[in-house]
Formats: C-alpha cells, structure tokens, sequence
C-alpha cells in the first residue's frame, strides 16, 4: 500500500545537524528493538549473525515498535526544549520493544538494573532478557521503567492517560494509541474524557492515534476510512486533528518535529489563558493522527511476500532464521542496515553526541517519578471513623442506610484532600446514597451546562466527583490517578461490576508483580471498588440487575493483592472503608447495599469485629449459656446485610421454637477469612476454624452471593459436606425483598427447615414446626404477588431478644 506523504512546513523545524542526530538516534533505538526480538548474543555484531546468536523462542511484535520509538525521541526533543514534565503512554500492546530501547538509551534501564549495563555486556543481557523464560514479556511490563500501562489487554491507554493528567497541572501525558485497539469500546468511548478536564488544575494529554494499518491478520478500521471522515470523527469528540503521515524518514521526521511543537504551544496557550483569566472552558485539545508503515524501516518483503507496510509485520517477519540460511542472511542485513558501529563504541555505549538528546535525570520519561507513584504518594488525611457511628443501644432494633452513613466520612474524606481524592462512579452517586460528597464538591463537568442544571445538577468545571455513564472509562480513569500516586473510591451497581471484569483482572496482576517481583516500584494506594444496589434489593429492576458474581472473580486473582469484604452495618462499613483507603497495593472489594437496614454492633465492637474479620455473635448465640457453655448443635453462619438479618430471623425462630437447641451465630466481614492460611494471608487456620465452626456439627451458612463460592474457599477444611450453604442462584425477577430471597432458599423459613432437616436430635419431633415454615412461606408468597410488599411483620421484624 502506497502512503502519501502529508504537507510539509517550509519553515523545516530542524537542521540539518539536529535531523542527522535524531535519525541515527532513531536507528538505534530500532536496533535495539530488532536485537531484543531476535538476538541472545553478538549483539554488537562484531561477527556475522550465526543461528546459534538468534533465541530459539522468537515471541517478540516488530510492527509498531518503530513508531513508538519515532515519538518517544520526538517527545525527548521539547522536553528538553521546554522542561517538560512528561508521561508517555504506549497503547499497542506487545510494542514493549520500542519503550525499552530508548529507556535503556537514556540510562535509566541500567540504573534501575544494573547489570544491563551501557556496555557490550550489559546490551548483550538486555537482548537476550526480552520475552525470555524468567524474563520480561512482549508488552510494557510492570518491569518496564517508566510505564504506568502494561497494553496486555487493549482498549486502556487513553483513560489511563487521562487519569494521570487529573490533578497534575504541569503534566503532559502524550498517549499512544494503537488503531487496533482505537476499535474497542472502552478505547471509544474515552475519547469523552476531554469533556472532564480542566486546564487550570489538571494536566494535558496529548491523544496520538498510531495509524500503521493492520492488527494481526486484518487491516484497522481507522485506516481504511477517507481522510475527511477520519479528521470529522474526532472533530466531533470535540479534537483540533493534525496529521502526520509518510513513510520517507526525513520528510516525517520534519514533520512530527513540527506538529508536536504546534500541539505543545497549542496546550501552553490553552492553560496559560485559563490559568491567568481563572475561567475554565473546555477547548479543543490538539490530537495527533500519526500514519506510517507497519513494521517502518524492516525488511520490505520475505519469500515473496510483503512485510513492511502489511499484516505480516505484526509479530516476527522471521521465523525460521535456525532453518533457513536465507532468512538469517535477511535478519543480519536488516540489523546491519541501522549502521550500529556509527551509533555504539566499541564498548557498547551510546557515543556522547546521541546521549545528550536524552533528558537528564527526572525529567527523562522513564525515569519520571510520577511513573512510580508510591514515590510521590502522599497519605490520605483521613477522620476519626468512629465520630460518624450509629448509636446502637441494643443490636438488631435501629435502622440506618449504611452506604448514606458512610457518605459523611466519604465527604470529610474530600473535604481534607482536595487535590488528591476523588470519588467515581456511573451516574449513580446520589443512588448508591452517597450525596452527601454534595456537600463539598460537585461532579466534573467540562461540557455546556443549562440554567436548569443548578436545581441539583450539581455540575461544576471544579468537581471531584466523576461521574460517566460508562465503568470502562471511570475504572481507566482511577487506576490512572492511583498509580501516578494518588487515592480514590469506585462505586458501582453489584450487577454491573463485571463490565470491569477484564479492567480488574489487568490491574491486579500488574499489582501482583509490582509486590513479588519488582521491588523498585512503591506501594500505591489501593483500588477500592464498593459494589452496592445488590441483587437482593432489586425488586423494581429485577433479573438483569440481580449478579453476585463479581466476587468470585476477585478469588481467581492472587491471594497477595485481593481483599473482599461484606460489612453487616454501617459501623463496619465505616470500619471496612477507612481501613481499605489507607491500605496499599491491594484490590479492596467492598459489598455494601444502600437501604435501610437493621444496626448491629457498636462502634468499638464493630471495629474489634472487622479487626478479626469474623466472630461469634454472642448476643444472637445461646451456646454459651452460664458457667458450663456447652457445644453447638447447629452453626448459623452469615455473610452480606441482608443474609444476616435473615440468618438472625431464623436463628431467632429455632430459640422460640426449640429452647434446648443449642445455636452459636457466626458472621463473617472478610471473606477470605475462611480460605486456608496456606491459600491466603488472612486465611483461618485449622484449629481456629474448626474452633468456630466446630468440627463436625452442622453448619447453615447464609451466603450474599453464589454459594458455590464458599465451598471453594473451604475446600481444605474437615468435614466439607457438613457445610450446607444458602445464596442466590439465579431465580427471581421482580419480586419482594421476601420473595426474592424465598426463591434463593435464603430466607428465614428455609433456613430453620434446614436446620430441622440437619440436626438429629430434631428429627420426626420438629415436623410441626417444619409444616409451620411451609406454610408461612405459601402464605408470604401469595401476600406478595397480592399486595406488592412484604407484611409489615417482615418489613418491621427486630431481634427480639
């Protein structure tokens, strides 16, 4: 496919000295990327190329590494022009190679790991580590200094670039974007996070759309539309457009050199004006639309077919270079063709006129401490939890809203750190009862606001509560803000978590290498997501909303970076919430429903609650009952708000109508209290479960979510089969409160017929009372469906001892 070749200004922004010296500095940092990808020695080629010098495993993607190269060195030029402050995003995903090779040209590799040395042995290190058993893999890995983006997954570079910008107002974050991953939804829809920043407070990010033409084996959508429709699309996301496109290296080097420096002064004169006139508008933010070859500067074609400037230069052009004699001599003359003896000493070191375009010291991109948060992390300023207690005078009698309790520490929250917090959530803020941040800050807005607005729009170009109507672009968002060393909380619908599924799975493993296995990265603050409108409070949405699941997936991911935690009241939930926002590099769930609900446990108990996790409740117990507490007969174990409060129902209904049964109460706050030690750091041991639950006695456990979720979590412990969990399982739609839960199986009648149907002693003697809980259930379920409601004796039931 030919390229044309965009207008050049005459002006040409570059000498003839400074074009030579970027383009060799560009060869060599494409040498850098073709030696990771194919050599394990030799890497100076002091000797023809011998298939014993190429890695056998040839796993390494050439296609857009020239291209990330070609704006790395460009973006290195006005930081030294201008003392920029400067973030690079690199959105293809296995385009590691072309970051790696100017961050070991600018040192920065070898300062971090040393024995990549700027010398024949250390390049030789370098080379052959890349995508390697034990080594570091194709994409810009957590090892890779610098990043902030790993690209495993597409679709995540531009809300990432986005929420590093937020509250970094002298940060430019160019972000890369590959036109593969320009055709996924969450990539679409970022292209809106324009319309939430705010010149005067926050940075600048600088889209650069990488048009090479193909993924793996298709040509990209972007780059097969005409040139005016691709120029009107991000017109209307609201972009001032420049094109940069060819493929002759001088004529692009020109090129980009000058565009970057109009969408530089574009993006000083935008801020300035805001900054000095106190008025923020949103403008048009400059965007740059990027077009050259796949695999640029490779080999043109191999066995006949075209490689440069097609699918083919994805992934390795070569792959039979230890077969074929012919392919080894390609690879040895594509190498030779960067002239790497006019670029590196014969020691392997960068020869002095190439090293003084790199930036110095912090100001490099890979070496910019933004990049490792927990360097620049500051703690939260944080209140006293426990002055926004419920007062519970007796437990199981008062009512309280616990996400709108939790609202008040969440708003002083903010209040005490308005340049580092922020709180985000789909349009559901006001709905998950956490309105009270109203009260000290808005929500971002940077597009038109109308006059109707201010009767409770609560809309302000100064707001720190984020809301968007899609979690792709809110979860991108704050994990952006986190790892650039700052703190936040994202709410959403429980149901509709899992449309982060991937997001999460993607931040969690890049968190469980920054702890086990790179050591040079700081702790940044959590990821702290709180799941509310849960699927048994769903009874004017019905079966769409109601899903659980989200929880489960958090147990796949590893036990060093997982917390899940379901608070029974908000005293826990205040509890939960102030632990998880000063905690460190962990995925901290929170499930938490936002109605009313029975109060439990005072303040001090609830934190000594948390504290362990999970407890007896003795005041729901009766098995411990003067100064010989005997065994349990039956263990009633509980998990989520509105699984206790019908667990304590039940549990109630069996002391009336059994008082010889001895029943000991169980509620659980951290779920992986009950995994194994060895699977979990919070994990029970043996003697202490077993010194809970019992050994062998039967246990109900009422359970928020699927409840083959915690026969995984106690698979190692005795006597699994004694366990007899209770949760949803995917029946219901639009049903009561009761009604919901009766057709789950969780509710308090199923409960003690559970129970009756599991403990011996009962047997044919509790038939009366099983009949009775049958009955009551008939008769709930036709109330119901007749009136709408539950009877107020379930809307109103307390603990009645």
């Amino acid at each position: 496919m030919t390229i044309a070749t965009s207008s050049v200004t005459t002006e040409m922004p570059l000498s003839a000295e400074e074009l030579r010296k970027i383009h060799a500095y560009w060869r060599a940092a494409n040498y850098l990327a073709v030696g990771m990808i194919y050599l394990k020695d030799n890497p100076l080629l002091k000797e023809p190329i011998k298939a014993e010098h190429v890695k056998k495993r040839l796993l390494g993607h050439w296609g857009s590494s020239p291209g990330l190269s070609f704006l790395y060195i460009h973006l290195n030029r006005l930081i030294n022009k201008y003392d920029l402050n400067a973030l690079y995003v690199a959105g293809p995903g296995h385009g590691a190679p072309g970051i790696l090779g100017p961050a070991y040209l600018e040192g920065t590799y070898s300062e971090v790991y040393p024995d990549k040395g700027q010398d024949e042995e250390g390049l030789q290190k370098f080379f052959k580590q890349f995508s390697f058993p034990g080594h570091i893999g194709s994409h810009v890995t957590p090892e890779t200094p610098g990043s902030i983006h790993e690209g495993g997954e597409l679709g995540y570079s531009l809300s990432h670039a986005f929420g590093a910008a937020y509250d970094n107002p002298d940060l430019l974050v160019a972000a890369v974007i590959g036109d593969g991953e320009a055709e996924t939804g969450p990539l679409a829809t970022a292209w809106h996070s324009n319309k939430y920043l705010n010149p005067i407070r926050d940075g600048a990010v600088l889209p650069i759309l990488h048009l090479n033409g193909y993924k793996i084996a298709n040509p990209t959508l972007l780059s097969r539309i005409p040139h005016e429709e691709l120029e009107a699309l991000f017109q209307g996301y609201g972009y001032r457009p420049y094109f940069v496109e060819g493929s002759d290296p001088e004529t692009m080097h020109q090129k980009m050199a000058q565009t970057l420096e109009d969408c530089v002064q574009e993006i000083h004169r935008i801020q300035e004006e805001a900054r000095r006139t106190g008025v923020a508008k949103r403008p048009r933010w400059p965007m740059i639309v990027f077009r050259s070859p796949k695999g640029w500067t490779g080999p043109e074609s191999v066995k006949g077919h075209k490689v440069e400037g097609s699918w083919r230069a994805h992934q390795v052009p070569m792959s039979d270079v230890h077969q074929n004699p012919d392919s080894l001599t390609i690879l040895e003359d594509w190498m030779r063709s960067y002239k790497p003896e006019e670029l590196f000493d014969e020691t392997g070191k960068l020869i002095p006129e190439l090293q003084e375009l790199s930036p110095k010291g912090p100001r490099r991109m890979s070496a910019n401490p933004i990049t490792n948060g927990g360097l620049v992390r500051k703690d939260l300023r944080r209140p006293d939890f426990r002055k926004y207690a419920v007062d519970v005078p007796q437990p199981g009698h008062v009512e309280a809203q616990n996400t709108r309790i939790m609202s008040f520490y969440l708003r002083d929250v903010m209040r005490d750190n308005m340049h580092n917090f922020r709180v985000f959530g789909p349009d559901e803020t006001a709905s998950n009862r956490l309105q009270a941040l109203y009260e000290v800050t808005k929500k971002a807005w940077m597009a038109e606001i109308l006059p109707e607005d201010e009767d409770g729009g609560f809309l302000s170009p100064d707001g720190r509560v984020m809301e968007m109507l899609s979690e792709h672009t809110l979860e991108g968002w704050l994990e952006g803000y986190l790892l650039t060393g700052r703190h936040g909380l994202f709410h959403t619908y429980e149901a509709f978590a899992h449309v982060i599924d991937s997001m999460f799975n993607q931040h969690a493993k890049w968190l469980d290498i920054c702890k086990n296995e790179v050591p040079w990265r700081a702790p940044v603050s959590s990821l702290n997501i709180l799941l509310s409108s849960v699927v048994w409070r769903q009874d004017h949405n019905g079966f769409s909303h109601q899903d659980p699941g989200f929880i489960d997936l958090v147990t796949n991911k590893s036990a060093e970076v997982t917390r899940i935690y379901l608070p029974p009241d908000a005293n826990c939930l205040l509890s939960v919430m102030d632990h998880c926002l000063k905690s460190k590099n962990y995925v901290n769930v929170i499930v938490a429903d936002k109605q009313d609900h029975l109060q439990y446990l005072t303040m001090e108990e609830a934190i000594a609650h948390c504290t362990k996790g999970i407890g007896i409740w003795e005041w729901a117990s009766n098995d411990d009952c003067g100064k010989d507490p005997d065994e349990p007969d039956v263990v009633m174990a509980s998990c989520g708000d509105i699984l206790t409060r019908e667990a304590l129902a039940a549990t109630a209904i069996l002391r009336d109508e059994f008082p010889d049964l001895k029943v000991r109460f169980i509620n659980v706050v951290d779920l992986f209290r009950l995994q194994s030690e060895v699977d979990h750091p919070h994990g029970l041991s043996d003697r202490d479960f077993d010194s809970l639950f019992t050994p062998d006695k039967p246990v109900m456990f009422n359970f928020h979510g699927y409840p083959w979720l915690i026969h995984k979590l106690t698979y190692r412990r005795s006597n699994q089969e004694r366990i007899h969990v209770r949760g949803y399982k995917e029946k219901g739609n639009i049903n009561t409160p009761l009604e919901l839960a009766i057709r789950n199986q969780v509710d308090r009648f199923n409960l003690v017929i559970d129970v009756i149907d599991r403990v011996p002693k009962l047997g044919s003697a509790a038939a009366y009372v099983k009949e009775r809980m049958k009955n009551r259930i008939i008769e709930h379920m036709h109330y119901a469906q007749e009136h709408g409601t539950d009877k107020p004796e379930i809307n109103n039931w307390t603990w009645p001892y």
